[in-house]
């Protein structure tokens, strides 16, 4: 069997506002998690609390992506700061 190869370059990489991505993405899987919380009972009832605690899961997963993107973010603004040449 022949190896793929593509027969034209990758495209660059899409920047956008990543941080207020993933800060938004985070307060909705709290906000997600808050709103199912009275309704434990239920949710234990129908064998169902996973679904809370994946919201948890999202939110806390998404402290963590918030503070690494602010890293990246970071990181990159002083890669262009030390080499203005580049862009």
């Amino acid at each position: 069997m022949a190896k793929w190869t593509p027969t034209h370059e990758a495209p660059e990489p899409l920047e956008g506002p990543v941080v207020a991505t993933i800060t938004g993405g985070t307060i909705l899987w709290f906000v997600l998690f808050l709103v199912q919380l009275p309704f434990y009972g239920w949710f234990a009832d129908h064998d169902r609390t996973w679904w809370l605690w994946t919201c948890l899961a999202g939110g806390v997963l998404g402290i963590y992506g918030t503070w690494y993107v602010r890293k990246r973010d970071a990181a990159i603004k002083r890669a262009a700061a030390a080499d203005p040449a580049a862009e």
